[in-house]
């Protein structure tokens, strides 16, 4: 296929390497050119503009949050502006449900397709083409573009022909992630000032009950305070939560829990967090226990 990606930032870079390693004809555009650059030994193509990856099939975006989205595809020479009829926009990023479904409707009226397509795993699964995708759109748009599902993950689920079904499932995804490095935190701060090994623990834990990979991935950050570099930044997390918050407040939802949560991600940005990963949340734990 012929395919543009726009965005690569950790997880932007790992699916364009795989999609080019499967085959595909890709072109890159980013606002650090250099990143670009980087992947022209592989095959790639550097777009100028927005608008030069949106000439194949399908152009993929892959960004931080809703104003980057919304500026990548309703600005001048944007996304909506540039692709052509029939063809597709896979949005990867985590955005919100009420901007997914703005982007389903207005590429309808071009005459274009829209796929939601966000991915759960971090920037290490996103290199080695592990992640899971999640999938929703109209059947034959989504059929069209599994060859570049296939591509870049393990997995995928194709959820809905509602494309923002799968908007929330990721909101809500990244919402329980949020929701096991709190407890996790609060568990190991318990355990640490009792005198019990961290890592001892973790291997207890993943040993028996909670044998899932969130728990063996984070638990490991947590147990080694290690949150730097971030595989996914603090202010990430906040934006996600706040996000997962909103589709609530539409759906009349309480979630207590990420209330808690947009609390926390509050507090570490507060005290300096802005280049911590999201899971550093668990640190707190340890400084309200008054340990390190």
């Amino acid at each position: 296929m012929q395919i543009g990606l726009i965005g690569l930032g950790q997880m932007g870079s790992g699916i364009a390497a795989n999609i080019l390693k499967a085959g595909h004809e890709l072109t890159v555009y980013n606002r650090t050119r250099a990143k670009a650059e980087a992947l022209v030994s592989e095959g790639a193509k550097v777009a100028n503009r927005p608008a030069d990856a949106c000439r194949g099939e399908a152009v993929i975006t892959m960004l931080a949050n809703d104003a980057a989205v919304e500026d990548t595809v309703y600005g001048d020479g944007g996304v909506l502006a540039s692709l052509s009829k029939s063809a597709i926009h896979i949005s990867s990023s985590t955005i919100s449900v009420a901007l997914s479904t703005r982007l389903a409707a207005d590429h309808a009226r071009k005459g274009q397709r829209y796929v939601a397509a966000p991915v759960f795993g971090r920037p290490e699964a996103a290199a080695a083409a592990k992640l899971f995708v999640v999938a929703a759109g109209a059947p034959d748009a989504v059929k069209t573009v599994m060859p570049v599902f296939d591509a870049i993950g393990q997995r995928t689920f194709t959820v809905s022909e509602n494309a923002s079904a799968a908007n929330i499932i990721k909101l809500s995804g990244n919402f329980l992630i949020a929701s096991v490095i709190e407890s996790l935190g609060e568990a190991m701060a318990l355990v640490g000032k009792a005198g019990i090994d961290k890592h001892q623990y973790l291997e207890i834990l993943t040993s028996t009950l909670f044998g899932a990979p969130v728990y063996k991935t984070y638990g490991s950050l947590i147990a080694d305070a290690k949150f730097e570099p971030a595989g996914f930044a603090a202010p990430l997390g906040l934006k996600d939560v706040r996000l997962a918050l909103a589709a609530g407040d539409d759906l009349r939802v309480p979630l207590p829990l990420a209330s808690l949560l947009r609390d926390r991600y509050l507090t570490l940005l507060a005290n300096g967090g802005e280049n911590l990963d999201w899971s550093a949340i668990a640190g707190l734990a340890a400084k309200d226990a008054g340990t390190k």
